[in-house]
């Protein structure tokens, strides 16, 4: 049976030849090549509509990929070089990194209670009842 015909992809395409594609991508464009376009179109609709300038585009990007959650140092590199080439300062990058940065409260929300718990268990010289 012959392979059927790729799909076209001009927005992964473009990505690509500007040098914005995550080579993480790679393994589901594999996959599915018309599913990632539309997710690419997906994402990349605020920007191409003009709905936000693509100065908050790339605050939004850097926030999304230097969260906790995220963590990925290429693109928060990559979206500060274009925030910064878009006129935007230090201090404002600074802000959006501040500003993700209380992601990680969750972590103390949850983790100081426990401690505070345990603490108060083994010096009370008894084991923790909870799970």
């Amino acid at each position: 049976m012959p392979a059927a015909p790729s799909p076209a992809t001009p927005l992964c395409d473009a990505l690509r030849d500007a040098g914005e594609w995550n080579p993480a991508w790679d393994p589901f464009y594999e996959l599915d090549p018309a599913w990632t376009e539309k997710f690419m179109d997906m994402g990349l609709a605020p920007l191409r509509r003009g709905v936000l300038d693509a100065k908050t585009v790339e605050f939004i990007a850097i926030a999304v990929d230097a969260s906790c959650t995220h963590l990925y140092a290429p693109g928060v590199r990559r979206h500060i070089r274009k925030a910064l080439a878009l006129g935007a300062s230090p201090q404002e990058i600074a802000a959006v990194l501040q500003c993700v940065s209380v992601l990680g409260i969750h972590s103390m929300s949850l983790g100081a209670p426990i401690l505070l718990e345990e603490i108060a268990a083994a010096r009370a010289g008894a084991a923790s009842t909870r799970p």
